[in-house]
């Protein structure tokens, strides 16, 4: 028998790429279909992603540089894999890619043909593929453009001496722009003169428009926002701004023109930052709305599934809410759960939260406790009326309170406008033929609704009585993974990239976190460790759920010379659908960085 210490490690088996396959067709291309042999000779690096996930749009942002430098090498292709279903609609994918400028091809996936060939199972997930058209990595999450970056250099030096490597201009063929007063429209204010201020989001502007709604009076912060979203008039006057893709606050005086900084640092807030402090000393991530309520700031903190505050006459920042951790949970604020919240709206005794990507209605009450009126988590979604608990929404991003108590909702990829009364506890619908609202504010006895995908502004009669609208119930369409009864193995694989180790000077660099849907589906292994594996004992009386891990790893440059080593944190969050069968697997890998040797 071969001793097993002293065996040699067997070469793992090289595996080639399957193709690029997708019924909606390729974007960014001149209307061209892509192959991988297309791609021979080039770095490919496959982006999977779908428009509504903030972490993925935090990916594109984070590979623009590595795009820009190796450009006659890398060929990055953008794989849309929707979640919701208005996310499969080929002209919502064409919107999404003109709205987050994204500058390379991109195949529209809508029944994740490419994603299962893969093995995908999280968003947003990168994969490497070599010049030759193998796979040479994958990643999961975000904080790994580093990585990708020095292992695109290693395979420009290794085929760029095989003679493998070919240069030029990539497949990107831009499409022709288009002219329009706005440009997806984020949200909007009235402002005290009657006029209405609009985040002009893909244009990085605000713009100012009459009280018709229409005529442009002045466009504003031309080279200083990039992709505002949330606005809100304070009581000084002044107007407060979600900077979203600069991760601050900023303030416009609509007398003087002028603009600051208020709060964030311009850099995206990694676990383990600070959560409080000077407001320009602490870093945001992804701020989405904003609301004054109670003598603060509140913000939608998107990328990090949180509610802050700002608070102007002490110029600090703190968390109010939230714990990072992707869900629905409710209770005191300290320990509730958000996904995405990217609407606000104040009342006297409550801030109402839309949470997208549970497809919720929330609230926040006065005494700092978390409530959810509409919604039941991550992966229901639809449009249905009537009782609030059985109610769908699908991926809201906005709420505006109404002189009533009830609240008016921007459902979004519904292309609706919907109310829930807490009076009566139903939903209703009041307009639909929208396309994509993601904002409205009253005027009068009109509800003006910011149309973003049509480019304008919408003005609305709030009627009397609801819309009638067939109900229609989904589920996130992704295939469950078949998995034994008992015991199971979880894996999160993380290889630290060329150059870097597991960053340990402050204590442990990695987390796990390890719940369910519904909660009874783990009777052991649940909750948060230090170490990447974890030993999960299934419930055998329930037949099938969905495993929520959540996994970080921090590495640092590994040079013994060098004193502040630059350090990386990579982290990201899965939702496992599994259904327990006796011949399912008895182990889940799940990779963060590198790949599953086993």
């Amino acid at each position: 028998m071969t001793d097993s210490a002293s065996a040699p490690t067997p070469r793992r088996a090289r595996v080639r790429a399957p193709e690029l396959i997708g019924k909606g067709g390729w974007l960014n291309t001149g209307g061209d279909d892509l192959t991988l042999a297309d791609l021979r000779g080039k770095i490919v690096l496959l982006d999977f992603w779908t428009f509504c996930c903030v972490n993925c749009l935090h990916v594109l942002d984070e590979l623009r540089d590595l795009e820009e430098k190796h450009r006659d090498t890398l060929v990055i292709v953008g794989v849309h894999s929707p979640k919701f279903v208005h996310e499969a609609e080929h002209q919502a994918v064409v919107d999404a890619v003109e709205r987050y400028e994204v500058h390379h091809p991109v195949l529209d996936d809508p029944e994740l043909a490419t994603w299962k060939q893969y093995a995908v199972r999280a968003w947003p997930t990168l994969v490497v593929i070599d010049p030759e058209g193998y796979v040479v990595a994958q990643h999961a999450g975000e904080g790994h453009a580093n990585a990708i970056r020095t292992l695109v250099e290693e395979l420009e030096a290794e085929h760029g001496a095989k003679g493998t490597l070919r240069r030029g201009d990539g497949p990107y063929v831009p499409p022709e722009p288009v002219a329009t007063d706005l440009r997806f429209p984020g949200k909007a204010v009235l402002l005290p003169t009657g006029t209405f201020l609009v985040s002009d989001t893909t244009r990085h502007t605000l713009v100012e428009l009459a009280a018709d709604g229409e005529t442009v009076v002045r466009r504003i912060g031309e080279g200083v926002f990039r992709e505002p979203q949330g606005l809100a008039l304070l009581p000084d006057g002044k107007v407060v701004v979600a900077d979203t893709v600069n991760h601050s606050l900023r303030t416009y005086d609509p007398e003087t023109g002028a603009i600051t900084r208020v709060a964030g640092t311009g850099k995206q807030w990694w676990q383990g930052s600070p959560t409080s402090g000077p407001a320009l000393e602490v870093d945001l991530s992804s701020p989405w709305d904003v609301a004054w309520w109670q003598g603060k700031v509140w913000i939608a903190m998107a990328g990090v599934h949180q509610l802050w505050t700002y608070d102007p006459a002490t110029g600090t920042v703190e968390v109010a809410a939230g714990t990072t951790n992707e869900g629905l949970v409710d209770g005191p604020a300290a320990e509730a759960w958000f996904a995405q919240p990217s609407g606000l709206a104040a009342t006297e005794d409550r801030l109402w939260i839309a949470d997208s990507e549970t497809s919720a209605v929330r609230w926040i009450d006065t005494d700092g406790t978390v409530h959810t009126a509409v919604g039941t988590g991550l992966f229901d979604f639809g449009h249905r009326d009537g009782a609030a608990g059985q109610a769908l929404l699908q991926h809201p991003l906005g709420v505006t309170a109404l002189p009533d108590g009830s609240v008016a909702v921007s459902d979004t990829y519904n292309h609706a406008l919907r109310r829930f009364d807490p009076a009566t506890g139903e939903v209703t619908t009041l307009a639909t033929d929208l396309r994509e609202p993601s904002g409205a504010v009253l005027v009068g006895e009109d509800i003006v609704v910011v149309e973003s995908a049509r480019h304008r502004l919408t003005r609305l009669r709030l009627p009397e009585e609801a819309v009638q609208v067939e109900s229609a119930a989904y589920r996130t369409q992704r295939e469950a993974t078949e998995v034994a009864p008992g015991r199971l193995r979880l894996d999160v694989v993380f290889q630290a990239p060329t150059g870097q180790k597991l960053d340990d000077r402050y204590g442990p660099s990695t987390r796990l976190l390890v719940s369910s849907t519904p909660p009874e589906l783990l009777v052991g292994g649940e909750g948060t460790g230090t170490d990447l594996f974890r030993e999960l004992e299934l419930n055998p009386e329930l037949a099938e759920g969905v495993l929520h891990v959540s996994a970080m790893a921090a590495s640092c440059d590994d040079d013994p010379a060098n004193e502040y080593p630059a350090c990386h944190v990579h982290q990201q969050d899965w939702g496992v659908p599994v259904r327990i069968t006796e011949t399912g697997t008895a182990r889940l890998p799940l990779i963060l960085a590198g790949m599953d040797a086993l």
